[in-house]
């Protein structure tokens, strides 16, 4: 066990901010490294903080995570923040547990949406960001347009004069240096480790007064149980203190005993006898205490100030896999393990809520976007479950002052060649966009920003890149709440629907080529009611995806025809959540992912549609 009795003075408490793919993880891998966090000859692998498997494939930063490195005797914890919108919340509350920012900004792509809003919370905290231009050594790279830009952010965000007077540096997060001026040396990140001790200052909060602390980050361990991490506000804690929970609205969540304290030493977390205020610390030891909770001494009547955890936008229902398939692939299949599994994720997760649904064996998930909510099924696919999802909905709420319905507004911006930005405006403005503002953004390309509904973005990435020819760039974040703004068009192409059990055949896929798009090939199972196919109209149609050719005695002239298939679409996860319509279903298991109707039986179909139309 370490004692730990480090002044306030010896600390720095700093946040990286920035939005998604602008370098963040890498740069914490390099500041581990130069402050000697890892040995000469360890081996470490490339982005350390990004643990999680689906963080390390689709290269972004899901969950926020604490690491410490010490320079020159002073010892700085560092935050690696998400940078996707889905996460904002997240990021939102982070801001309060740190006393300085490192803004980070792409050389080349330059000040993107979750950059403003993050830098909006940490201008609003009072904080002085340090702003980094990284990945100065691309080829497109516009140093200075990029800082003229930042400073007009800023400026637009209502930054007072000490924080418009913010340090810069240039570096290269994957080369691992800094400097203060363009053609400066670039040999290591100490002038970045020098800002951050110069710039940012130490925490100032009282010693002597009753511990308190407010959970910032949740994490279940499976020794430690519940782990929560935030900064200590107040006072000193020591191991099994008694301590009692505070909810933010000021009822008494439990009391408990601290089992565990953590600090963070480089990539580890080590446990420590006692903590004062400043320090960045994790907890273990309680059983209900969730975020924005205040964890405090006995006497403790009234909660610190939290920041509040956004409300959810977005709902999918999750239901058990009933198919005829079912129960081939995975290995948790029933409605109990698959809620055990999202009630788990939910005390981990605060973003995340978990209700009973209408209908039996179902549960509504609400999150805060389509790939926060993508990465939980993801998750739960590679552990072996097997469940159908529902079509993504948007959650609205009636405006009591006004009496109007509401829903979930987002503020897009969009980059792209300037011959598709007509297809662009005409596509977003079909789906209830609203064109805010365009500019030239430099290289023949245009910068494009609307205010949308969340559901007019369900399903539109693909097609946003298909139209831009895989050149185009979408970033997004939620801005509010605005007027419901009426009924959206869905998709325009109906389902080609198996009518039949067993395995495609080729000669069947070679007939129905001419009908539309096919998701399947030959040899794969099928069964009635699943969706093998786009329509090229816009009603259903039931195919028979196993006809063989019929066989004669009587032998032909000529050869047989060469039945050549174009290659079917596969559709990846978030595709097919995105796809669906209100009465399809996406079937999710570890080996495959496949779409059907939510009615498999034709006539059951038929009524349904019935009821509907009459509803």
């Amino acid at each position: 066990m370490l004692k730990e009795n480090m002044t306030q003075k010896m600390l720095r408490n700093v946040a990286i901010i920035a939005h998604v793919d602008h370098g963040k993880t890498t740069l914490v891998d390099q500041l581990l490294k130069q402050s000697g966090s890892f040995g000469a000859h360890q081996q470490v692998v490339e982005r350390v903080m990004d643990r999680n498997d689906l963080e390390r494939e689709r290269g972004i930063t899901i969950l926020a995570k604490c690491t410490a490195v010490d320079w020159r005797g002073i010892r700085i914890n560092i935050v690696d923040t998400p940078g996707h919108a889905d996460f904002g919340g997240e990021v939102e509350r982070i801001l309060n547990m740190v006393d300085g920012v490192v803004v980070l900004v792409d050389a080349a792509e330059g000040v993107l949406p979750q950059t403003k809003f993050v830098v909006g919370k940490a201008l609003a905290r009072g904080l002085r960001p340090i702003v980094v231009v990284n990945k100065i050594d691309r080829a497109d790279a516009r140093a200075d347009e990029v800082h003229t830009e930042v400073f007009d952010l800023f400026a637009a965000l209502g930054a007072d004069n000490e924080q418009l007077d913010f340090p810069m540096l240039y570096a290269s997060g994957r080369q691992g240096w800094a400097s203060p001026t363009l053609d400066g040396s670039r040999e290591s990140l100490a002038p970045l480790f020098d800002l951050i001790v110069s710039h940012v200052p130490p925490p100032v909060l009282p010693e002597d007064a009753p511990f308190a602390m407010v959970a910032t980050i949740l994490e279940s361990d499976n020794f430690l149980g519940r782990v929560l991490t935030g900064r200590v506000e107040r006072g000193r804690a020591t191991v099994n203190m008694p301590v009692r929970v505070i909810s933010l609205d000021g009822h008494a969540v439990e009391t408990g005993r601290l089992t565990k304290l953590l600090a963070f030493r480089g990539l580890e977390r080590v446990p420590v006898e006692e903590v004062s205020a400043g320090d960045i610390i994790a907890v273990a030891g309680l059983k209900e205490a969730t975020v924005p909770d205040t964890i405090g001494a006995m006497d403790i009547t009234v909660p610190l100030p939290a920041t509040p955890i956004d409300p959810p936008t977005l709902a999918m229902t999750f239901r058990i896999n009933d198919g005829p398939l079912a129960g081939r692939a995975g290995t948790k299949v029933t409605s109990r393990q698959i809620r055990d599994r999202l009630l788990r994720e939910a005390e981990g997760n605060v973003a995340i809520k978990v209700a009973d649904a209408s209908e039996t064996d179902a549960f509504e998930v609400s999150g805060r976007g389509e790939l926060q909510l993508g990465v939980l099924i993801e998750q739960m696919r590679r552990e072996g479950f097997e469940l159908t999802i529902g079509r993504p909905r948007v959650l609205t709420r009636e405006n009591h002052e006004t009496a109007q319905r509401e829903e979930p507004m987002e503020e897009v911006l969009v980059d792209v060649d300037e011959p598709y930005a007509g297809v662009v405006v005409e596509k977003m403005s079909g789906r209830k966009g609203e064109l805010r503002d365009i500019r030239p953004s430099g290289g023949g390309k245009q910068r494009l920003t609307f205010h949308i509904p969340s559901r007019g973005l369900i399903g539109y990435h693909g097609e946003f890149l298909t139209d831009t020819r895989g050149s185009g760039l979408m970033n997004r974040h939620f801005i509010g709440y605005g007027p419901w703004r009426g009924t959206l068009v869905g998709r325009r192409n109906g389902a080609l629907i198996s009518n039949s059990d067993g395995e495609s055949v080729q000669y069947a896929l070679f007939a129905l080529q001419d009908r539309g798009t096919m998701f399947v090939g030959p040899g794969e199972k099928v069964y009635v009611g699943m969706i093998i196919g786009e329509h090229s109209r816009e009603n259903d149609l039931d195919v028979n995806p196993i006809k063989e050719k019929k066989l004669t005695n009587i032998r032909a002239a000529g050869k047989d025809e060469a039945l050549l298939l174009v290659p079917p679409r596969r559709l990846s996860l978030e595709q097919a959540i995105a796809y669906i319509e209100d009465d399809e279903l996406v079937e999710v298991t570890p080996s495959a992912i496949r779409l059907r109707k939510r009615h498999l039986d034709p006539h059951a179909r038929k009524r349904a549609d019935r009821a509907s139309d009459a509803a």
